[in-house]
């Protein structure tokens, strides 16, 4: 039996790297072009996101109990709101409201629906994953986005993203 698991397990894992390597692009710029974001997806991401940010920051601001979490969250709508502004100028948007991707406005909701006890683990829960996304997200833009003025912004705004990650990763080891 252990024979028969073994050799299915060598078969299974010659497969799975024969397969990868099928996979590998044929040059390092295809490679690279595969990390590129268009400015487009680039733009409603971060539109998406920075929405979400604000407004579950918001909620924070009422329904936390820590004064480092509304203090996390005040500091959220602040730069978040800033960021939003900057990158309408970037990338050239009207005024017309952000909208929220069906996974931030389903993530929102689900913080509206929280205890006054889940509220604030969740928060912190979220706003982890979501800065460790967008930090990924922006450095993936500066390296290799397709608009001047919307890299450069991305570039400009990592710094600041790369900060609330790590103000969360404390909360979270606090909390």
């Amino acid at each position: 039996m252990k024979k028969m698991i073994s050799a299915s397990l060598v078969s299974l894992s010659l497969l799975m790297s024969s397969a990868s390597f099928a996979a590998q692009p044929a040059s390092a710029d295809k490679a690279a072009a595969a990390f590129n974001v268009d400015k487009a997806s680039f733009v409603k991401a971060v539109t998406s996101s920075n929405a979400f940010e604000i407004e579950s920051s918001k909620l924070a601001e009422q329904k936390a109990k820590d004064a480092d979490v509304k203090k996390f969250a005040s500091e959220m709508i602040k730069d978040h709101t800033m960021a939003g502004e900057d990158l309408k100028k970037a990338a050239k948007l009207g005024d017309e409201a952000p909208v929220m991707s069906p996974k931030h406005a389903a993530m929102l909701e689900m913080l509206k629906g929280a205890s006054d006890q889940d509220f604030e683990p969740l928060y912190i829960d979220m706003q982890a994953t979501a800065h460790m996304e967008a930090v990924s997200l922006f450095a993936t833009y500066a390296k290799g986005g397709d608009d001047a003025a919307v890299k450069e912004f991305a570039a400009k705004t990592l710094p600041k993203l790369e900060m609330h990650k790590m103000h969360v990763t404390k909360l979270v080891a606090a909390h």
